[in-house]
């Protein structure tokens, strides 16, 4: 993939264009205002309230990926500044957890992106490894090593790696669409002559 892997588009952009179902869990938030992360998935298949699996992960895997990471949605702090601080010296790009989060103000301080499905400061074990580069299920959509992964304030999207040329020529596409819609508009065009809305029946 390229320097920019999305090629500047954001989430809703790709995906009202995909026409796929590559929208996660809108609940995966992320954790510092402005946080945004495109690159391959690297993924993780961790267990609920332990960690080790995280740290096997930024050991493994090549620089400009992002952990995608499943761990059950556990409310359980997994990652936090230490894992960080790790992850940006081998540089990974981000992480994407079904699961929580700690140390929200460092990871900020670090511009570390982070999506999550919640923040919690309690401790987790070390005791399950896990595995690595394997398909996981994350805000409720399957994802591979390779796929496209771009997240930003709207939300979370994961592009099949098969799919993403055609997805991001068609998100260029609507993009130059959409910037022709808002001449449009500051023209004085109304949006229900650009989308050719019938209004026939309103009261």
């Amino acid at each position: 993939m390229t320097a920019d892997p999305a090629r500047g588009h954001a989430t809703a952009t790709l995906y009202e264009a995909s026409g796929l179902d590559i929208a996660l869990d809108p609940a995966l938030r992320p954790v510092w205002p402005g946080a945004r992360l495109a690159g391959p998935a690297y993924t993780v298949h961790g267990i609920g309230g332990d960690n080790l699996a995280l740290h096997r992960a930024v050991a493994a895997a090549p620089p400009d990926q992002v952990l995608v990471a499943d761990l059950q949605g556990a409310r359980d702090g997994h990652w936090g500044e230490i894992l960080a601080v790790a992850a940006q010296v081998r540089g990974i790009l981000g992480l994407v957890i079904d699961g929580a989060v700690r140390d929200v103000d460092e990871l900020q301080r670090l511009d570390f992106p982070v999506f999550s499905r919640g923040i919690s400061l309690t401790r987790t074990a070390k005791d399950h490894p896990g595995a690595l580069d394997v398909p996981v299920t994350v805000g409720g959509i399957e994802i591979h090593t390779g796929d496209l992964v771009v997240a930003d304030a709207d939300g979370v999207v994961a592009v099949p790696a098969r799919e993403v040329d055609r997805v991001l020529d068609a998100a260029d596409a609507r993009a130059a669409t959409e910037q022709r819609h808002l001449a449009a508009l500051r023209a004085g065009a109304t949006t229900m002559q650009l989308y050719n809305l019938d209004d026939r029946g309103a009261v």
